[in-house]
C-alpha cells in the first residue's frame, strides 16, 4: 500500500511531463504557423498568444489559491515564476544560441512590464497590502497591452519570407488553430499534474511547504515556458522564445496577480525575514528587478544577447534557490 502511494504521484508526474512536451511542440507549431500566415513578427506572437497559453497554469494555480484564502501562494507563485522565467528559462536559449533581437519589437512588452512592476513594487513597499482596486488596475493594464500590441502587429508586419519558404504549401489555418488550442490544453493539464504530484513527492522527501510554494510551484507552473523555450530553440525560433518569456512575465503581474487580487485581496506573506525585514522586500522583489533589467537592457541597447548574460542569470537563480532553502 505504501509503495502504491509513492508510485502513483511519480507516474502522474511523468504523464504530466509528457503532456507538457507534446503540448509545447503543438503550441509552438500552431503559433508560428499563424504568425507566418498573417505576416506577424514572431517576437510579438510570443509576447501575446504564446505567453497567454503558457501563463494559464499560473492563472489557474493563483486564482484557486486566492479563492481558497491562500493569497501568499498566489503572490509567491507570480514573483517566483517571473524570476524562474528570466533567470532559468530565458538563460538556457541565451547560453545555447545567443543572437540578435529587434529592440523595436521588444520595447512595448518591456515598457509595460516595468510599468506594472513599478506599481506592484510601490504598493508592496508602501502598504504591504494588495486591494481590489489595484487588482482591477493590473487587469486594465493587461487589456491595454493587448490592444496596443494588436495595433502594433497590424502597423508593423513581419519581413517577407525567403523564396524557398514561400514555395512550401502552408497547412490549413484550422490545423494551426487546433494545434494552438490542443497544445495549450495539454500544457495546462501537464503543468497541473506536475505541480500537484511534484509537491506530493517533495513533501514525502521532507521539503518544507513554504519553500515548495516559492520554488517548486513557481518552477512547475513555469515549465510550459521552459518547454516552449526549448522547443522554439530546437526549431530555430529564438525570437518566439524571448518574446514568450517577457510576455509571460508581464502577464504574471497584470493577469495572474490582477485576477488573484481582484478575487480575494491579500497582504504580502510574512513567512520569513532577513535582518528583521520581510524576506520578500529584501530578496524576492529586488531579484525580480535585477534579472529582468539584466535580460532586457542589453537587448534594447545593443540589439543582441550574449552568453555572459545567460551565465549570470543562471548563477543568480541558483543562488536565489539556495538562499530560499537555507532560510
Amino acid at each position: 500500500m505504501a509503495m502504491t502511494n509513492v508510485l502513483i504521484p511519480i507516474v502522474l508526474f511523468l504523464v504530466g511531463l509528457v503532456c507538457l512536451i507534446k503540448g509545447g511542440d503543438w503550441f509552438v507549431d500552431g503559433s508560428t504557423g499563424i504568425a507566418h500566415r498573417f505576416g506577424l513578427p514572431e517576437l510579438l506572437i510570443g509576447a501575446t498568444v504564446v505567453s497567454i497559453g503558457t501563463t494559464l497554469p499560473e492563472v489557474m494555480v493563483s486564482a484557486t489559491s486566492a479563492v481558497s484564502g491562500h493569497g501568499e501562494i498566489a503572490y509567491g507563485n507570480a514573483i517566483g515564476s517571473i524570476i524562474c522565467n528570466t533567470a532559468l528559462i530565458s538563460a538556457i536559449p541565451i547560453l545555447v544560441r545567443p543572437g540578435k533581437v529587434d529592440p523595436k519589437t521588444l520595447r512595448t512588452p518591456v515598457l509595460f512590464f516595468f510599468g506594472a512592476a513599478a506599481l506592484y513594487t510601490g504598493v508592496a513597499y508602501l502598504t504591504g497590502q494588495f486591494s481590489r482596486p489595484i487588482g482591477l488596475i493590473l487587469l486594465a493594464a493587461f487589456v491595454v497591452y493587448m490592444l496596443v500590441t494588436v495595433r502594433q502587429m497590424k502597423n508593423d508586419p513581419a519581413p517577407a519570407a525567403p523564396a524557398e519558404e514561400e514555395a512550401e504549401e502552408p497547412q490549413p489555418l484550422s490545423r494551426d488553430i487546433l494545434g494552438l488550442v490542443v497544445g495549450a490544453a495539454a500544457i495546462a493539464v501537464g503543468a497541473n499534474l506536475l505541480v500537484d504530484n511534484g509537491t506530493l513527492i517533495a513533501q514525502m522527501l521532507g521539503v518544507p511547504e513554504s519553500v515548495i510554494a516559492l520554488t517548486f510551484v513557481a518552477l512547475g507552473t513555469s515549465l510550459p515556458e521552459l518547454v516552449t523555450a526549448i522547443t522554439s530553440l530546437v526549431k530555430g525560433h529564438n525570437a518566439l522564445s524571448l518574446g514568450n518569456v517577457i510576455g509571460a512575465n508581464l502577464f504574471n503581474l497584470v493577469l495572474v496577480c490582477g485576477v488573484s487580487i481582484s478575487l480575494n485581496p491579500f497582504t504580502i506573506p510574512q513567512n520569513s525575514t532577513i535582518a528583521g525585514i520581510n524576506a520578500s522586500l529584501v530578496l524576492d522583489l529586488p531579484v525580480m528587478w535585477f534579472v529582468m533589467l539584466l535580460l532586457t537592457v542589453p537587448a534594447l541597447l545593443r540589439g543582441k544577447l550574449s552568453r555572459v548574460q545567460g551565465v549570470i542569470l543562471l548563477a543568480v537563480y541558483a543562488a536565489f534557490c539556495v538562499i530560499q532553502f537555507a532560510m
